[in-house]
């Protein structure tokens, strides 16, 4: 293959998994490692240990924001650091979001650090989808639009992209449609096996060959490769996957009793992970099965034993109390509304009931207890719902300045004030930002997105700015009452933990 060529025509490969894509791009990346600059997106992490052979930076994309992405693509690329963007600890949407950010800080660099990099980007379409998935449009969006520069404006600015996918019809058709070279592996859909014959200048007839391909065998065209389609069977390589393959390995030695009490025990350790004693191959494992003799039957468990007792059912789901109730111990007879209203804020159903039906529960737990009269009205219990959610305490409460952030709150919308009040919280004890989770239950939702959507909204109205430290850390402020929290990580609960 011509590298000079192939900075200049890009490269597209396509398989079906286990066809040997991830394998050919670590030959790929490994043949080349010395002679240009290169970043490798790789959403699983697979090539993380490409550092210990090559030095390669890896970047664990979990532990940065979005404006750090970009800020490390641009300091990559001044410096010519060959970097690997480890992904793996993100989730899909998270995913797209960081990868499209750190492509663009790539193509947004200045003209005078226009050098060559090789930019590959393992499952491609997961960056550049052909359809609209589950993920947020702006998400998808911000990624298709940085591998679409990538792949049709990339290579003014020096950048070669080589993208790997399982099937064409994934891939967005503006993304592959760039690319000049192809390596198209083995392949099962008759629609997969017609579009890569046609790319490869294939009678369609003879599209077959696709299917038969063994693992690590491509058919190759393009200017980098040959003027003529031709069979390319990929080498060895240096560094390895961490992921496991597909290897049969014998199942532990364990009676029933012992199963059951790894799946229900509590706080039971995790086993061991198995180590095999010596390699076996898969026809040694199988000649071992078949002449060994078949294993007992075990007798199946009694559901009552006397040695051991059965395991407790799942305890019931909480109803309301219904308004005509049996005559309550005196303990509860002697309950007050505060008593009442922490009693069923307390409970994890209430959260994300509406209001009327909270309201409803309320009175019919305060008509059991016979509390007399209407002991609350629909707008205090709504205040005080705002502050069950904020999870402001009477300690809280007698911070200073408390009463300014109240009355501060008391001027938004009722959506809001449970999210400023909780964030007022945290500022006034110095704590660190409340985490995604924590501002959802302020909210009075069970829905992420609908809180961080709301958070949003203060944002754009002035009511409170956000900003996100180079470690991801968010840090939130509330301009009026000069409050600021401390960093914290939107899902790091362990800094809330005692």
């Amino acid at each position: 293959m011509s590298l000079e060529e192939l900075l200049a025509t890009r490269l597209l490969v396509q398989g079906n998994s286990g066809s040997g894509k991830s394998h050919l791009l670590r030959r790929l990346i490994e043949q080349s490692a010395q002679a240009v600059q290169q970043v490798v997106i790789d959403p699983e992490g697979d090539f993380a240990n490409l550092a210990q052979v090559f030095g390669h930076i890896v970047i664990d994309a979990g532990a940065q924001s979005e404006n750090g992405m970009r800020l490390i693509a641009s300091r990559a690329r001044q410096m010519r650091v060959s970097v690997v963007v480890n992904l793996e600890h993100l989730d899909t949407e998270r995913q797209m979001r960081h990868a499209g950010a750190f492509l663009n800080g790539l193509f947004d660099t200045d003209r005078q650090y226009w050098t060559p990099v090789l930019v590959v980007v393992d499952e491609a379409q997961l960056f550049a989808p052909a359809v609209a998935g589950e993920v947020a449009d702006d998400a998808r969006k911000a990624s298709l639009e940085a591998m679409t520069n990538l792949m049709c404006r990339g290579r003014k600015r020096g950048l070669a992209g080589i993208i790997a996918t399982q099937r064409l019809a994934k891939l967005a058709k503006n993304v592959a449609a760039e690319a000049s070279n192809f390596l198209m592996g083995r392949t099962f859909l008759d629609i997969d096996m017609q579009r890569a014959a046609d790319l490869l200048g294939i009678d369609r007839r003879q599209a077959e060959v696709f299917r038969d391909l063994e693992r690590g065998r491509f058919v190759g065209l393009g200017p980098a490769l040959s003027r003529r389609s031709v069979t390319i069977r990929i080498g060895d390589v240096q560094t390895r996957s961490h992921a496991g393959g597909a290897q049969l390995m014998p199942l532990p030695e364990r009676t029933p009793e012992e199963a059951r009490g790894l799946l229900f025990k509590a706080n039971a350790p995790p086993p061991a992970p198995y180590v095999p004693e010596k390699g076996l191959d898969t026809e040694a494992l199988l000649a071992t099965i078949e002449h060994s003799h078949p294993a007992p039957i075990p007798q199946p468990i009694p559901a009552v034993r006397t040695e051991e007792p059965p395991l407790p059912a799942p305890a019931p789901t909480p109803v309301p109390a219904p308004t005509q109730a049996s005559p309550q111990p005196e303990t509860d007879r002697g309950m007050g509304i505060d008593d009442v209203l922490d009693q069923l804020f307390s409970e994890s159903s209430a959260l994300g009931r509406s209001v009327a039906s909270l309201y409803d529960d309320f009175q019919a737990r305060c008509r059991a207890l016979r509390l007399p009269g209407r002991v609350l009205d629909l707008a205090h219990f709504r205040r005080r719902l705002i502050l069950a959610q904020a999870g402001v305490t009477p300690a809280i409460a007698a911070l200073p300045g408390w009463e300014q952030a109240v009355g501060i709150a008391n001027g938004l919308e009722e959506q809001f004030q449970g999210i400023y009040l909780h964030l007022a919280a945290a500022a006034a004890q110095s704590l660190p930002c409340p985490t995604d989770q924590m501002i959802t239950q302020a909210f009075g939702s069970h829905s992420p997105r609908r809180a961080l959507a709301a958070l949003a909204r203060m944002q754009q109205l002035g009511i409170i700015e956000i900003y996100e430290e180079l470690s991801g850390e968010r840090v939130i402020v509330l301009p009026a009452l000069q409050w600021r929290t401390a960093p914290g990580h939107a899902n790091d609960v362990l800094a809330w933990s005692g």
